[in-house]
């Protein structure tokens, strides 16, 4: 058989359609927000809906114990920023749920509140933050997250 036949043989038309119609029967399966795992579960699972999470060879997460607050406000601002995207995600596909819109709207108000709360203790985390506005520049005050301190 060559390359050719090979090609033909497949009709990807009906396997793409067949591939779209099986994912959105899943997706709508697991549209309930009452399923849904806290920021830092999904965070540390990389997924935010139980019923998708597939443990493969690490049934138990790596539980992240920060050193510092300074290394727990960073961990919370990840597990939102997970969040959020994760929850982006799911609604690109379901656009019209309300609740997931809300909890997306939550953790966007909760991470921003944190952000802050971070920059005021520690400094900018980013060259666009409003902690920048200040005299003297900010950006190399000490000491860097990455410290151990």
């Amino acid at each position: 058989m060559n390359n050719c036949q090979a090609y033909q043989k497949y009709n990807y038309y009906d396997m793409n359609n067949n591939m779209n119609n099986n994912m959105n029967n899943y997706l709508n399966n697991y549209n309930n927000t009452n399923q849904l795992y806290d920021a830092y579960t999904g965070f540390i699972r990389g997924n935010m809906f139980p019923k998708l999470y597939d443990p493969y060879k690490i049934p138990n997460p790596y539980e992240i114990q920060p050193m510092n607050e300074q290394a727990q406000l960073l961990t919370h601002l990840d597990a939102l920023q997970f969040a959020l995207i994760d929850l982006n995600l799911y609604l690109d596909v379901h656009p019209e749920d309300r609740n997931m819109i809300n909890l997306f709207n939550q953790y966007r108000v909760q991470k921003e509140q944190v952000k802050k709360e971070y920059e005021n203790k520690f400094g900018p985390l980013t060259l666009s933050s409003d902690a920048l506005n200040t005299y003297p520049w900010a950006w190399i005050n000490e000491p860097w997250p990455w410290r151990n301190q």
